[in-house]
């Protein structure tokens, strides 16, 4: 797949923080190669190799971490169904993780609910799939639109 095609977008000037366990681990390696060479800044707390036995918990909380707070940042987390870190980031008050399924699904996820972290389900998607989720959740902004900011105030008093 090519590269994003970053260089020239306000985009460049973003973090990206990516996390994986063992299910999640070769699509996170192949999803940060093709970042680094699309010249994304991305920063990478594991898993740094392939561990059956660790926790996708430790993972999803360090890119949580990282996002929480941070308009600057965003945040990919992989397992193998996604569902776990996506538990497990959005129990941070700053982050609103969406779980990926599909291009058009994570594009309005961006415009209608500003998430900031996407999770990735390892083994229901293919990589190319998977980077074209990936190369629109950095692209793409928040609309802005006056209902999808009503609604985030109301999620945001949720919280509180």
């Amino acid at each position: 797949m090519r590269s994003l095609g970053l260089k020239d977008d306000k985009i460049m000037g973003m973090k990206v923080v990516i996390g994986a366990d063992h299910g999640g681990y070769q699509v996170k390696e192949a999803v940060k190669g093709w970042l680094v060479d699309s010249g994304v800044d991305v920063k990478d707390v594991g898993a740094d190799n392939y561990v059956e036995e660790d926790d996708f918990v430790d993972y999803a909380e360090q890119v949580a971490r990282e996002v929480d707070g941070d308009k600057e940042v965003r945040g990919i987390v992989f397992c193998r169904n996604g569902v776990g870190v996506s538990i497990v980031a959005n129990r941070f008050e700053g982050v609103r993780c969406a779980l990926g399924f599909d291009v058009e699904q994570v594009r309005k996820a961006r415009t209608d609910d500003d998430v900031n972290c996407l999770a990735i389900a390892a083994d229901y998607s293919s990589e190319k799939v998977i980077k074209e989720m990936v190369e629109v959740f950095m692209k793409t902004e928040f609309s802005g639109e006056e209902r999808f900011v009503r609604r985030l105030v109301k999620l945001g008093k949720l919280r509180s």
